[in-house]
């Protein structure tokens, strides 16, 4: 089987008490995650950083302990899967900026929010995933 490989984070902050996720609106109007394909020979944390910097203006960290696969058939490509491997990835007092030519916009949403705007049923599981996991650490 032939994969094609993106890493990208489930990026959030706290204001105010609350968590709020980093959510990209595509150009074609699918809301999700920031990510994008590996270059040379980056390692998959690498990859996921620098997408997330390249979509979000964001300088994040990455949380340990999360790491999430999710995996679909391209259906215009015949015999590929698409393998997205996503971090958990936290910022502090940074301003959001993105590429108006390679997003529509980039939103900071609730769980709630999210999970309704998603189009995607695999985003609402990632996105579940991350917040049981965001919830689950002590600080």
């Amino acid at each position: 089987m032939k994969y094609e490989i993106s890493c990208g984070g489930v990026v959030f902050t706290r204001i105010e008490g609350k968590i709020l996720y980093v959510i990209i609106k595509s150009l074609e109007g699918y809301y999700g995650f920031p990510k994008g394909h590996m270059e040379g020979n980056e390692t998959e944390e690498q990859t996921a950083l620098r997408e997330i910097f390249e979509e979000t203006g964001l300088k994040v960290k990455l949380l340990p302990g999360f790491k999430t696969i999710v995996e679909y058939p391209l259906p215009k490509k015949e015999g590929v899967t698409k393998r997205v491997i996503y971090f958990a990835a936290e910022y502090e007092n940074q301003e959001i900026t993105y590429q108006k030519e390679e997003l529509h916009g980039v939103y900071l949403m609730t769980y709630e929010e999210a999970m309704d705007v998603f189009q995607f049923e695999n985003n609402r599981r990632v996105l579940k995933k991350v917040n049981e996991f965001i919830n689950n650490i002590k600080y």
